[in-house]
């Protein structure tokens, strides 16, 4: 997984769960948290009982996050994520429960005569996962128009700046999806599949000659031994275990994405400018 789609991770489950970004910038994100989002992060249940008890006003924690060290202001003050650090594990397990399935709405919408249409997209977020003796994950982000069928990848990192909100704003009207969600979502499965086939797997096949190696020195080793002992089963199945090939993949989150028709036609055109 990259420092840039954590940063977009982070910003796009606080937005789904009502928290105010209330400053970003290279290698940062701050946040002001919601009562919900403090308890669920801060772990401070005798503040929030003692709170309730007495009727006090509340005082949600802001958080910033590093995302990026090197590209990251020198005077900023926060918590360095990463892959596999506390804080972004803990963040893991609350987007299962609060934020799993998302649906914001395109902000910036400019008024005119007639109501402005927007888009469904079916966005999904998932962790692939390549692992043997060595382990290499990264998420892949996706996003299905659930008009056309058309599907683009760096969904997070297209709408990194835009304004999203959970509420349908003013002036605006959603289009019915001809493609329904549950069929977006086997599409998306479907783009998966394909796009880990077609991936580089030189990996797996030097995992395996490590494990040919070793397996030929345990070998070896009880060659002149007639009846194996339990010994070498174990040995043999701890080899196994460590060098086999194996790819998981797993759904971090997603949800419905309501846009403006040109929207996302004008950020790939930024994105390839």
């Amino acid at each position: 997984m990259q420092q840039h789609d954590i940063h977009q991770f982070l910003k796009g489950y606080f937005q789904s769960t009502e928290c105010s970004i209330l400053e970003e910038g290279n290698g940062y994100l701050t946040v002001q948290l919601t009562i919900d989002q403090d308890k669920e992060l801060m772990n401070r249940p005798f503040y929030w009982h003692y709170l309730e008890k007495v009727g006090g006003e509340p005082n949600p924690a802001s958080l910033t996050f590093i995302t990026n060290e090197q590209r990251a202001p020198q005077d900023i003050k926060g918590e360095k994520v990463h892959f596999g650090s506390p804080r972004l594990h803990q963040i893991f397990q609350a987007t299962r429960r609060f934020g799993s399935a998302i649906r914001l709405y395109e902000a910036n919408v400019a008024r005119s005569t007639h109501n402005t249409a927007l888009h469904p997209w079916l966005n999904m977020n998932v962790m692939v996962s390549y692992q043997c003796d060595h382990k290499r994950d990264y998420l892949l982000s996706l996003g299905i128009h659930l008009i056309t069928g058309n599907i683009i990848e760096d969904f997070h990192e297209l709408l990194k700046g835009q304004a999203l909100t959970p509420k349908i704003p003013d002036f605006t009207f959603t289009l019915s999806p001809i493609i329904k969600p549950k069929s977006g979502f086997n599409r998306l499965h479907q783009y998966i599949e394909k796009h880990i086939y077609e991936d580089d797997h030189s990996w797996a096949e030097e995992a395996k000659e490590r494990w040919q190696q070793d397996l030929d020195l345990l070998n070896h080793f009880y060659e002149d031994i007639e009846e194996k002992p339990s010994t070498y089963d174990i040995e043999k199945k701890a080899l196994q275990d460590q060098y086999e090939p194996r790819i998981s993949v797993n759904v971090v989150n997603g949800g419905i994405f309501y846009l403006q028709e040109g929207t996302v036609r004008i950020l790939l055109q930024r994105k390839m400018a």
